[in-house]
């Protein structure tokens, strides 16, 4: 693996200030008392305590558990670190820190990676907090998830992959195929600069992508040996012997659903003042077999599998559900339930919009005795690379005006510029002057050229707004070299104006500073996720 680097220099935005999250988001973090209904515990070290000792009152059958992921693991060569957090998971002391996301092909985009060594991170932070138990992270793979549109490409060196395969149903179960193997190869040539990190890059995306491989065992392998050393543990729940554990919400959310009425009331509540993420069903599950992802509805007295001809009377749904656990798939209203049936969890770590569904699920929680996790906001990062960082500083942008939009940023800058020698404001307000002065002389003299001034100077006020806009054009080509600087950062920064972490994958950076990358990112983020990450390199 490379030698060890450190960014040159770190900072953080508060994510409120930003600009990139939804009001509900920005309340949590800042603690707001309208949202404290809705989650359990506080976002500081007295909530997490409290997470802790609640979690210890809801056991799970950690054998299994411990079972079903020493078999996902076999035949990988497995670090110090997940080999010891494997042997924990038994222990009753042991508890967990979850982070999800489908297998996005690649990763897909930066914040897969931030999600999961947020978790490490809150593990270790958990650890200070309370020495007398461990505290392990997981990534939880939502294998079962069908959105191929979303999970079937990535970018990077300026183009698009997308993996053309005939496979059907979930991702997870779909195989590497010759199409996959086709884009594998057309990436491995633009894989550089060559060194160490190249070379261990090209032989990771290689074992993980061999034909014949699961996506659900590439993603496990990518993971592994990229973040291994930091000890995380992959989990794919779609296993027969897990969904039996969950046997009992099953069949009661496809015989006699619960979900569909206490998600609507704590949907209904948050709707006062926010706006529910999450879509919700009478049935919240999908009939999952190989190539096969489909919603379960009760129509005329039968269970239909949607686009199929399966269906089912009442007591053949609640046999199939006793064979075959395995083939009942929950949306996201229930996956979160799921999860903290399985997992010995003290808090789940997700992005802007899984914090904003998880506000409607707790009365669900509570129906089903399952413990409710503390929910903490990933953390965000920009990074910026030597050159990136210069144009930052070359534009005349801190840390805190760079998150404002392209059209925000040219706007300022203009004002800015017009303001201090060619500004029409005190043209316009001689107008109104005007105005007032004619009125007062004329009007006396004959009403009605009272209108006759107003349409004078309308039309002057308007031939006023024209040279306006032609001065805007002037001073913006005066401006030509600063505001190429703008969007010259902000195309690199900010990609097509959102979040880096939205649109880029890991490739690149990982390539740039090798496994440093992630020991910075591990080091610099906020245990709470409350601070946006700016990360800034110096030349190599």
């Amino acid at each position: 693996m490379p030698a060890k680097a450190i960014a040159s220099q770190v900072s953080y935005v508060p994510v409120p200030e930003t600009g990139y999250f939804s009001k509900l988001v920005n309340d949590y973090v800042n603690e707001n008392p309208d949202l404290q209904s809705f989650y359990a515990f506080e976002l500081n070290d007295a909530g997490l305590k409290k997470a802790i000792d609640n979690r210890k009152h809801f056991p799970v059958d950690r054998e299994v558990l411990h079972e079903v992921i020493s078999e996902q693991y076999a035949g990988l060569e497995l670090s110090p670190a997940v080999k010891a957090n494997l042997d924990l998971l038994r222990a009753e002391n042991t508890f967990t820190v979850c982070s999800a996301h489908q297998p996005n092909l690649m990763t897909g985009y930066l914040y897969f990676i931030y999600k999961i060594i947020h978790s490490v991170k809150l593990a270790a932070h958990l650890k200070s907090l309370d020495d007398t138990a461990n505290f392990v992270p997981v990534f939880y793979i939502g294998s079962e998830d069908n959105d191929f549109e979303e999970l079937g490409h990535f970018r990077f060196a300026g183009k698009v992959f997308d993996w053309n395969t005939k496979q059907t149903g979930a991702v997870g179960m779909m195989s590497v195929d010759e199409p996959l193997e086709r884009l594998i190869r057309e990436l491995l040539p633009l894989l550089g600069p060559a060194g160490v990190s190249e070379k261990y890059l090209r032989n990771t995306i290689v074992s993980a992508y061999k034909k014949g491989n699961s996506i659900a065992m590439a993603t496990r392998i990518l993971i592994n040996d990229l973040l291994g050393f930091l000890g995380v543990l992959v989990l794919d729940a779609n296993d027969a012997r897990l969904k039996r554990k969950f046997i009992a919400v099953i069949k009661e959310e496809v015989l006699r659903p619960k979900a569909f009425e206490l998600v609507k009331q704590d949907s209904d509540r948050l709707n006062e003042t926010y706006k529910a993420q999450a879509f919700f069903r009478p049935i919240n599950f999908f009939y999952l077999k190989e190539g096969l992802r489909e919603r379960i509805e009760y129509i005329n007295n039968e269970y239909l599998v949607l686009n199929t001809e399966l269906k089912f009377s009442a007591a053949a749904m609640e046999e199939e559900i006793e064979a075959h656990p395995e083939r009942f798939s929950p949306n996201v209203i229930l996956r979160g339930l799921y999860q903290e049936s399985i997992l010995p969890d003290v808090a789940f770590i997700g992005g802007g919009s899984e914090v904003a569904y998880w506000m409607q699920l707790k009365s669900v929680f509570r129906h089903y005795q399952v413990y409710y996790p503390a929910v903490i906001l990933r953390q965000s990062a920009v990074v910026l690379d030597h050159k990136t960082a210069e144009t930052q500083v070359k534009a005349g942008l801190d840390d805190h005006r760079m998150f404002l939009k392209i059209a925000e940023l040219v706007a300022e800058l203009v004002h800015a510029e017009k303001e201090e020698q060619w500004s029409l404001a005190t043209y316009f307000e001689q107008l109104e002057r005007w105005k007032a002065e004619l009125a007062k002389k004329y009007v006396p003299l004959d009403k009605n050229l009272g209108g006759s001034i107003s349409a004078v100077l309308a039309k002057v006020h308007a031939q006023f707004d024209i040279l306006d806009k032609k001065i805007n054009r002037s001073i913006k080509k005066g401006l030509e070299i600063q505001l190429d600087r703008i969007h010259s950062f902000k195309a690199h920064a900010f990609p097509k104006d959102s979040l880096q972490e939205r649109y880029e994958t890991f490739l690149p950076f990982y390539l740039n500073y090798g496994q440093s990358f992630f020991e910075d990112l591990y080091q610099h983020t906020d245990p709470f996720g409350k601070q946006f990450l700016v990360l800034k390199y110096k030349e190599q």
